[in-house]
C-alpha cells in the first residue's frame, strides 16, 4: 500500500505519524477478499484549524472504486480512528453490495435453465 501523507500547518511526531499508517495499512485486509491483486494507494491530510482542532481526511484509491473519510476532533488519534471506523463501513458495504450481485445474478441463470427430460442426473 503506498501512503503519502500531507501536512498543512502542523507537525506531527514519529509516534502519531506511525499510529496513523498503522490505522491505514489495517484496511488493506478488508480488499483481499474480493479485490485481491488491486493496487491500493492512501492519501492522508491532516490540518490544524483555527479553532484549534485536527481535520484528517483519508482517500483510499482502489482501481474500482475511491473511498473518502473526513473527521475533525481535538486529537490526531481520535480523527483517525474515527475515519477507520467510517471507511470500514464504506468497504464492508460495498463488499456485501458485490456478494449481493453476485449472488442474485446465480440464482436468475439458475431460474432460466432448463433440464431436459431426458437427462440421467
Amino acid at each position: 500500500m503506498n501512503i503519502r501523507f500531507f501536512f498543512k500547518e502542523v507537525k506531527i511526531d514519529e509516534r502519531t505519524k506511525s499510529y496513523v499508517t498503522e490505522k491505514v495499512e489495517k484496511l488493506e485486509k478488508f480488499f483481499q477478499s474480493f479485490h485481491e491483486d488491486a493496487e491500493i494507494s492512501a492519501e492522508v491530510e491532516i490540518d490544524l484549524d483555527k479553532k484549534g482542532k485536527f481535520r484528517v481526511e483519508v482517500m483510499l484509491h482502489t482501481p474500482y472504486q475511491d473511498y473518502r473519510g473526513e473527521d475533525t476532533t481535538i486529537s490526531i488519534e481520535g480523527s483517525i480512528d474515527s475515519v477507520y471506523e467510517e471507511l470500514e463501513n464504506q468497504i464492508q458495504k460495498d463488499k456485501n453490495r458485490i456478494i449481493t450481485l453476485q449472488r442474485r445474478g446465480g440464482r436468475s441463470l439458475k431460474k432460466k435453465m432448463v433440464i431436459d427430460e431426458n437427462a440421467r442426473f
